[in-house]
């Protein structure tokens, strides 16, 4: 069941969508709100993601995860102190209802599976890795690949430490298939994941996405 914001002070939907139509043209902003997201894993990645979708009026947006709130991920993830211990579907969802009050968000609090992944995504026209662990993201991008090759993929790799910004980049792996990040850093030692350079690597893909949606492909 798909959810929407309970309305409140807020402008009507007509404005609200005449308003970002004034931002992307009429004709984009209809392929925006028309499409579905999936977002796989609501850290910093995929918290980070899910709320620029939902500022340019991405229509649906699946929020995956499995993992509750912690203290110890407010310094890179798009959750609030108050929400600590929430379930990340139910914080982020309740979080994106305020920034886009007429997006829909389904959520899935469940851990990703071979066995699952084809169900959980296939309503999404395209599809956000965002996992911390390397052998989760070979099981979700090989499977995606395997099972759902339809489907755009939008996946990440090294992002960590305190390295140049520059360096974070975008880069069409297969037709259909893209990869974010400075693909080397990895987090270890004390230094490890850093806000900015997380939020990069969440933009290059959150942006990748909207590129696919307007037709832009990467050469």
């Amino acid at each position: 069941m798909w959810e929407v914001a309970e309305l409140g002070n807020i402008p009507e939907k007509e404005v609200w969508y005449r308003t970002l139509e004034a931002r992307h043209g009429k004709e984009l902003q209809e392929k925006f709100s028309e499409a579905t997201v999936a977002i796989c894993g609501l850290g910093g990645l995929g918290s980070n993601i899910a709320v620029a979708l939902a500022r340019a009026g991405v229509g649906k947006l699946i929020l995956i995860d499995f993992d509750r709130v912690d203290i110890s991920n407010l310094h890179r993830q798009q959750y609030k102190a108050v929400q600590v211990g929430q379930c990340k579907t139910e914080a982020l969802a309740e979080n994106l209802r305020e920034i886009s009050p007429y997006g829909l968000f389904q959520t899935y609090t469940t851990k990703i599976t071979e066995e699952n992944l084809q169900e959980l995504l296939k309503e999404a026209d395209i599809i956000c890795e965002a996992f911390d662990d390397a052998e989760e993201k070979a099981m979700l991008v090989n499977g995606i690949l395997e099972k759902l090759p339809e489907k755009y993929l939008v996946s990440a790799s090294g992002m960590a430490g305190l390295g140049p910004a520059n360096d974070i980049r975008t880069r069409r792996v297969m037709k259909r298939f893209y990869l974010c990040g400075d693909e080397v850093s990895e987090v270890r030692g004390e230094l490890g994941l850093i806000s900015s350079r997380v939020m990069l690597c969440a933009a290059h893909q959150a942006h990748t996405v909207l590129r696919i949606l307007a037709g832009v492909q990467e050469e």
